[in-house]
């Protein structure tokens, strides 16, 4: 069975981190989440509370790791938005590291909203992305930026913000566990009729 690990930060916004999560959970990948401290704060011995970008809270499952959270442990790495929480990953220098080890493995990554501007920090050469509009033009000198709602580009699946996390999750379900389990996991959620996912 697949498996996920989904990254957590002060300052995540909250439907792109919970929309991914579930959406992974119903299709029976195996999922984690991983809380990453801010700069400079000692790494918590027992996974903290986490507080979204609105305020809610989450308790993440594990913190952040590097040794535990490679490609060998997990299939797709996912890194959501959240000005706040996409700060704090994105100049993380082993989530850096790690999603250059994930696609060096040829392994995913997935990344929602300003969570995109890890590609930036990562140092991942140009190749098409996309992010939130608040961030595009951090992005647009360094990669083929695109407005669709999902673009991916080899194993990086890149995503705009909270409203295309339904389609960036089940994209990812389909990449991971084929177009069935796709149709499986999506039925049941009753998107409008005419929805384009």
């Amino acid at each position: 069975m697949p498996s996920a690990l989904v990254l957590i930060a002060d300052g995540t916004e909250e439907m792109e981190f919970t929309i991914t999560y579930d959406t992974f959970v119903r299709a029976g990948i195996t999922t984690h989440s991983a809380y990453v401290p801010a700069a400079g704060a000692p790494s918590p011995g027992t996974s903290p509370v986490a507080k979204g970008s609105r305020g809610i809270r989450f308790l993440p499952d594990i913190v952040f790791d590097i040794s535990q959270s490679g490609p060998d442990n997990y299939d797709v790495l996912v890194i959501p938005g959240g000005a706040p929480g996409a700060a704090t990953i994105s100049q993380n220098t082993d989530v850096q590291t790690l999603v250059r080890q994930y696609l060096d493995a040829k392994k995913y990554v997935g990344m929602i909203c300003a969570g995109s501007l890890t590609a930036l920090t990562s140092g991942l050469p140009k190749q098409p992305l996309t992010s939130h509009p608040s961030v595009k033009d951090q992005l647009t000198a360094q990669f083929e930026y695109a407005e669709e709602p999902v673009v991916i580009s080899g194993n990086l699946v890149t995503t705009r913000g909270p409203g295309t996390s339904f389609p960036f999750a089940l994209t990812l379900v389909e990449i991971l566990c084929g177009v069935d389990k796709r149709k499986e996991v999506q039925d049941p959620m009753i998107f409008p009729i005419g929805t384009p996912w």
